[in-house]
């Protein structure tokens, strides 16, 4: 199982999303210890991922299991980290993004994930982030499949008194 993780989902596990399912909660756990028992993680070399993990996590590995994620990437995860290299064009853009009109509007935080996604031959794993679930045929076509661990029904994200 090789992923890369957007940060909703660590954030998730770390219970900090106000108004989501407690199942969709614990699909965000139990994917993130699955992929630290069993898996391969894909960031790039360069450190984007890296700083926003940083921005929303604690790298001392705690209070939550989003924490412990990133702290164990920090720590090379046993050995099962994959930095990829991602080459940027002049303007910054990321020459793994597809070059893709429906792609035009897709979130440009987002583009690390799915071009590290790409390069590393790797799924993006997410939970809650709209974006994915929006763009997912015009990323599929272009080589870049997501694994919704919260599923693709948006409306089964949130608690029925968050709607």
């Amino acid at each position: 199982m090789r992923r890369v993780v957007d940060t909703n989902v660590a954030i998730l596990a770390n219970g900090q999303c106000v108004g989501i399912r407690p199942a969709c909660q614990l699909a965000a756990l139990q994917a993130l210890r699955r992929l630290l028992e069993d898996g391969t993680i894909v960031i790039d070399i360069a450190g984007a991922i890296l700083s926003e993990y940083r921005r929303y996590l604690q790298p001392k590995g705690q209070p939550g299991v989003g924490d412990r994620f990133f702290r164990e990437i920090l720590m090379n995860y046993g050995g099962r980290v994959d930095r990829v290299e991602l080459p940027t064009n002049t303007d910054g853009s990321y020459m793994d993004f597809p070059i893709d009109e429906r792609l035009r509007a897709f979130d440009p935080s987002d583009r690390k994930f799915a071009a590290a996604a790409r390069r590393g031959e790797a799924l993006v794993m997410n939970a809650i982030d709209t974006d994915w679930l929006y763009f997912r045929s015009a990323l599929a076509e272009n080589g870049i499949l997501v694994d919704f661990i919260c599923g693709c029904n948006q409306s089964e994200w949130f608690s029925e008194r968050s709607i």
